[in-house]
């Protein structure tokens, strides 16, 4: 299990899995937030904070809520369904508690092409 959130703590998450390889986006939201992402399924995420806690934002397709901190303005994940309909989760990796971003295998994706 690992624990993350925002910079100040109103937002907190918890999620099951072994974070393997995460992606670095290239897309014009991705590169100005630095975030790495970590995909997982909606059923192994918990969120801790309630939803008040954060603001959403949509671009492109609004197929995606980039969720972000309304105090501290950190995104810490992702809402969404992947190419198959299944609802999934992209935690940023940089927000969960003791992970160290250059340890992990970083693929990296072409976000501007879509």
């Amino acid at each position: 299990t690992h624990t993350g959130g925002c910079h100040c703590g109103k937002v907190a998450y918890s999620f099951e899995g072994e974070i393997g390889e995460v992606i670095d986006c290239n897309c014009s939201l991705c590169q100005k937030r630095g975030g790495l992402l970590h995909f997982i399924p909606a059923s192994s995420f918990t969120l801790k904070t309630p939803r008040g806690a954060f603001n959403t934002y949509r671009f492109n397709t609004h197929k995606l809520d980039h969720h972000f901190c309304t105090t501290c303005g950190i995104a810490a994940f992702t809402e969404g369904t992947d190419p198959k309909g299944n609802r999934m989760v992209a935690v940023n990796v940089r927000c969960v508690d003791g992970v160290d971003p250059q340890k992990l295998s970083i693929r990296h994706f072409d976000g501007r092409k879509l």
